[in-house]
């Protein structure tokens, strides 16, 4: 009831009238809204999810063909205008392809649909043209700011989703740089610049090097796989870890003891000082479609905070995570990340032990949490299972809350005593 049927974006100005009757849906939009939402990441009451956006890149050529539309969407706008007016993957990217052909986009952005059966991956090409793909039901994809969709089969409608004209758009502006014929759209529609070799593709690499080992593959590489079978089922503490990366146990990493300064600042980390916010879309198929979905958040620089679980049928979020100020204060569970992760970052090695016994005690208790919720939300519907899944979001979040206020207690505890104008009497 609280979703606009007449929305206006803050960075375009573009208008759209949305359709009557929204699905209920989570967001992860910015606290403070001078530049419009920002939705980023949600699930809807039918357990479709969405992940809005992954910032790509194009070239020249298909900037020319299909110049971007400064008045059209963006990043900012597309989670809103999607999310709650979907139900499956597969029509979430029939959606956006719509309203990128009606009004096309100023930004090049990737964006992820899932629900049980189905993850698709739908990358913007120009201005109102767009492409996806079905990944794997056996694979994992990487992306990092950069397209990475490969080998394309336009007669595959099942793995396949495109413009209408896409085909006619490769041949009329000569974009096609195969000498078979056979699609690749990562080189027809992507860049191959030089910064892509230090920004992009060495997350790529690090991922598939951690989920792949058996494969070997140049950090500096321009044909990483866009899609990779992983050597074992994927956990959430996986997914953490590697958007936590900052290429661990190589000389690349700049918290490391074997690279020189100059391979510690090659390469771009994953788990990065600005990130704002992290979601993991669950979505578990052996479980009742009320509890079925949970969005996974952690807020602040990766590799220093941990995640909290929040079931998404819910009418309410807990004020730690709701109600993030502008001003820096502890008791908001962004900010006291950003402390942290401050603090931390200059004494990286005399704290991490803490950080990662929090981080393992937190996730622990994550998961007892769900295991408990599960249990007694089974034989609960409509409101009362509603009103059950907010009340323990509050929980899990007040046992979060203080398991971070320790860990920033610990952690300025030890920082405040390694200052420089530190000096005790039997120092003179």
């Amino acid at each position: 009831d609280q979703q606009p049927r007449h929305y206006v974006s803050k960075i375009s100005k573009i208008v759209i009238d949305l359709p009557d009757q929204p699905l209920r849906y989570t967001s992860v939009p910015n606290a403070i809204n001078t530049d419009g939402v920002w939705g980023e990441a949600g699930i809807n009451a039918e357990n479709v999810a969405m992940s809005a956006t992954e910032t790509i890149t194009s070239n020249e050529r298909v900037l020319g063909a299909d110049p971007l539309v400064q008045s059209g969407i963006g990043e900012e706008d597309m989670l809103t205008i999607v999310l709650p007016y979907i139900h499956s993957a597969r029509e979430g990217v029939l959606r956006l392809g719509s309203l990128l052909k009606k009004y096309g986009t100023y930004e090049k952005n990737g964006i992820a649909f899932s629900d049980t059966d189905e993850v698709w991956f739908i990358e913007t090409i120009g201005g109102h043209h767009w492409l996806a793909q079905r990944v794997p039901d056996d694979s994992y994809v990487t992306v990092p700011n950069q397209l990475g969709i490969q080998e394309v089969d336009f007669s595959d409608n099942d793995n396949f989703l495109y413009s209408d004209d896409l085909e006619e758009f490769i041949k009329n502006n000569h974009l096609d740089l195969s000498f078979d014929g056979k699609i690749n759209s990562r080189l027809t529609f992507g860049s191959h610049a030089d910064n892509d070799h230090h920004y992009n593709t060495p997350r790529a690499w690090f991922i598939q090097k951690f989920l792949t080992p058996s494969v070997s593959q140049d950090p500096m590489s321009d044909t990483i796989p866009f899609a990779q079978k992983p050597f074992r089922k994927i956990t959430i503490e996986d997914i953490k870890y590697l958007l936590s990366g900052h290429y661990q146990d190589t000389v690349y990493d700049p918290y490391g003891t074997t690279g020189t300064e100059a391979e510690k600042k090659a390469f771009r980390p994953i788990g990065i000082n600005r990130t704002g916010e992290l979601s993991i879309l669950q979505l578990r198929s052996d479980r009742p479609e009320g509890y079925r979905a949970l969005q996974w958040i952690a807020f602040g620089s990766m590799p220093f905070n941990t995640l909290i679980p929040f079931y998404t049928n819910i009418e309410d979020t807990p004020a730690y995570l709701r109600d993030t100020t502008n001003r820096v204060t502890s008791e908001n569970f962004y900010w006291i990340n950003r402390l942290i992760a401050a603090l931390a970052d200059s004494h990286y090695h005399e704290v991490i032990a803490s950080i990662e016994q929090y981080q393992e005690r937190t996730l622990s208790q994550d998961h007892a949490a769900i295991i408990a919720t599960d249990k007694d939300a089974a034989g609960l519907a409509g409101k009362e299972l509603t009103d059950f899944l907010t009340r323990s979001n509050q929980e899990i979040t007040d046992r979060i809350k203080e398991e971070t206020e320790e860990l920033l207690n610990e952690v300025l505890f030890t920082v405040s005593n390694l200052m420089h104008n530190k000096f005790a009497r039997g120092d003179n």
